[in-house]
């Protein structure tokens, strides 16, 4: 899949101007600008924020909009995060 993919890119932009212009406009790529802090009801953030505040300051302080980043400190952190945020993030699949 992953070669017929790269071969059909190759082709196509082997092809030139003329065959590029004939394929759909591309949607913009997904954007995550929301922090972790404002995602999700009032009180998982307020089950978590303690937690985001005490074990990954440093995440939250380089890029508060990092939501990845700070997701991967809360995680790496699970067996010290309190049990209301470990719980959430249980709730969501993490």
């Amino acid at each position: 899949m992953l070669r017929t993919s790269m071969l059909t890119i190759a082709v196509v932009f082997a092809a030139g101007p003329a065959a590029r212009a004939q394929l759909p406009p591309q949607p913009p790529p997904p954007s995550v600008s929301i922090p972790l802090l404002q995602q999700g009801n009032d009180e998982e953030r307020a089950a978590c924020h303690p937690d985001v505040i005490r074990f990954c300051r440093s995440t939250v302080d380089a890029n508060p909009d990092d939501v990845f980043g700070i997701l991967g400190c809360l995680q790496s952190n699970r067996t010290r995060i309190s049990r209301a945020c470990a719980t959430v993030l249980a709730n969501h699949g993490q």
